[in-house]
């Protein structure tokens, strides 16, 4: 399967209480991040992640599919159409 340019945005609810599993499932397909960029938002005690990766559609699905499990996590992403 062919590896796509791709998004993928994150908003933690309670940045303290998911920051430590995020960071983790993260690293786990740091093969793949292209660029990632943190934005603490205190004023709501959230925190807003963008991600530029590089992933077949299967590999995009398992990142997201386990940051969506992850209590108080929102994600979205596409991936680009290709070539």
């Amino acid at each position: 399967m062919e590896k796509r340019l791709g998004f993928i945005g994150i908003i933690l609810e309670n940045r303290k209480a998911s920051a430590e599993i995020v960071n983790k499932t993260l690293s786990e397909f740091g093969d793949s991040i292209i660029a990632r960029t943190g934005i603490p938002y205190q004023k709501k005690n959230c925190c807003v992640i963008t991600l530029v990766v590089d992933m077949t559609t299967d590999e995009l699905g398992v990142l997201t599919g386990r940051l969506g499990m992850i209590k108080g996590v929102t994600v979205k992403s596409a991936l680009s159409k290709g070539k």
